[in-house]
Parts: C-alpha cells; structure tokens; sequence
C-alpha cells in the first residue's frame, strides 16, 4: 500500500492548558472585542466544539506549539480551564496549517451546530450563547439536508453563502455535483451564480419538475458567461476522453517494464533493504494500474 503521511495524529487529545505555547501575545484590544467574548461565552457553556492544532515542541519535552486556536486557548485560561483538546500536527508550520483551512464555512459552521446539539444543548441555548437568531441556528442545523455527500465535501472548505444549499436542493444528486464542480472552476460561490446554474438546468435534473422561474437580474449576458463554462468544461471532459486510452496504454508497458526489474532479486532486495517506502508506493501503483487496466468500459 502507499504510505500516505497524514496532517494529524489519528487521536484527540487532553493536554494541560500550561503546556501549549503561542506565538505572540494577544494585544488586550482583541480580548474586548465582540468576536472574542462570544468564543469565551460559548466556551464557558458549550466547552471546546473545534480541538486547538498543536506541534509537538522541538525545544522543550512535554510542551507544544499552539498552530491554531488562539482566542480559544486564552478563553480556556480565563475560565480557568485545566485542559484542552487538541490534534497533534505533523507539521510545524502554523502558516502551512492555516492557509490550507478556511475557518467558518457555512459547512464547518453546521458541523459544529450538530456537534453541541448531539451533546444535548438546545438550539435556544445555542442561539443565546452565540448571539444569533433561533431560526439562524435551525437553518445551519440543517444545512445539508437533502444535500449529496459529493456535493458537501466539494464545498466543506469553501466560503460558500448559506443560501446556495436551499438552491442546490432543487437540483437531483448528480446536478448538484456538477454546480459544485462548476462554482469552484471558476471561482465563484455567491447566491445569483448559483441561481444561473439552476436556471440553465434541465428539467430532468431537478427535484420538481417545474423550472425555476427566471430571475429578472439575471442577464443575457451573464448566462451566457454560463453558457461558455459549461462548453470549456464539457471539452476539458472530451479532452481527458481522448487521450485516456493512449495514457494507459503508457502505463501498461511502463507497469510491465517496472514488474520485469522487481522480479530481478538483487533489485528487489536492495529497494526493500534501502528504499521501503519507495518500493510500496512502485507496488501500489503498479496495482492500481492493473485495477484501471481490467475496469470494462463504461458509457
């Protein structure tokens, strides 16, 4: 098998608030802002819903680099809090960690609203510690109700409008897929694109059989921008059609090439002597290969 490193340790785990370092100090502006007393009341009833990213240090045993989670750490000190859970970064570079996660998509956002419902807090309790409407609470509870899984995942890290999970469940499974397809391509993840998409959609593609009515802002030329990514997508697909059969014919023979230099033992044993690693991945792939290989054709 390919040995994939993974960001995080598997675990969550406790460790004592006294033991994770930040960066910098937090100025005392940003400890009377609106945004951090809403994490502190928040903490202080619901507890931690989203672990802290920590390292493990490289100058002291025992203690850690906080990567991600500031304002939370220091909500956890003013309340007094013991400990905190964390994941356990493989990688030290706090920049490497957050530029890779948009924090508070609409999707992390419901997640985390089912997290404290299922440990039993009410959408009222939620909605007063939060600061926010009732309804508001119950809308990103169910978020992604009628949403395909391929859809969601799509967008999870994306900052996508709340709005445009009511306009994707409109669209069948497969539609939604493509309009997620499609707003990433080109970039795009507000409300009024994601009404041109429903508004070019077949009638055989929606959950109801009528066709959304068009809206008056929608312009000519607007769908025709729609109209022109959706033929560079439906080329870029025709593209990848073409020349898949050359490309796996190339890597047949360079499967076969490879399978021919393994059976040899000196190689072989040198590779698992000295090269491990690279030697399951050649295998893994090699497997993988002659899965594709003997896949049928399919329509």
């Amino acid at each position: 098998m390919t040995i994939v490193k993974h960001g995080f340790e598997p675990q969550i785990i406790e460790v004592p608030v006294g033991l994770i370092k930040p960066g910098a100090p937090l100025s005392s502006t940003v400890l009377s802002t609106p945004k951090y007393r809403t994490i502190l009341s928040s903490i202080g009833e619901l507890g931690i819903i989203e672990p802290l990213a920590v390292y493990r240090s490289n100058r002291r045993d025992g203690e850690y680099d906080l990567l991600d989670g500031r304002l939370r750490l220091e909500a956890l000190k003013q309340l007094g809090r013991e400990v905190a859970p964390c994941m356990i970064s493989t990688d030290d570079e706090g920049f490497t960690f957050n530029r890779q996660v948009n924090r508070t998509t609409a999707v992390q956002e419901h997640r985390m609203i089912r997290a404290t419902l299922a440990k039993g807090a009410s959408e009222q309790r939620i909605a007063e510690v939060l600061r926010m409407d009732v309804r508001r609470i119950r809308e990103r509870a169910h978020l992604l109700d009628g949403i395909a899984p391929e859809a969601a995942a799509l967008l999870k890290d994306r900052q996508v409008a709340p709005a445009i999970f009511s306009i994707l469940r409109k669209m069948k499974p497969f539609r939604q897929i493509e309009a997620a397809e499609m707003m990433i391509a080109s970039n795009r993840f507000s409300a009024t694109y994601a009404e041109m998409i429903l508004v070019t959609t077949r009638p055989d593609a929606l959950t109801d059989k009528a066709k959304p009515k068009k809206k008056v802002d929608v312009s000519p030329e607007e769908l025709a921008r729609m109209e022109a990514e959706m033929e560079r997508l439906r080329q870029d697909c025709q593209t990848v059609e073409d020349t898949v059969g050359d490309t796996m014919l190339s890597l047949v023979v360079a499967k076969g090439f490879m399978s021919r230099l393994l059976r040899n033992e000196n190689i072989h044993g040198h590779l698992k002597r000295h090269h491990k690693d690279s030697l399951a991945s050649v295998v893994a792939t090699m497997e993988a290969i002659a899965a594709d290989s003997r896949m049928p054709d399919r329509e």
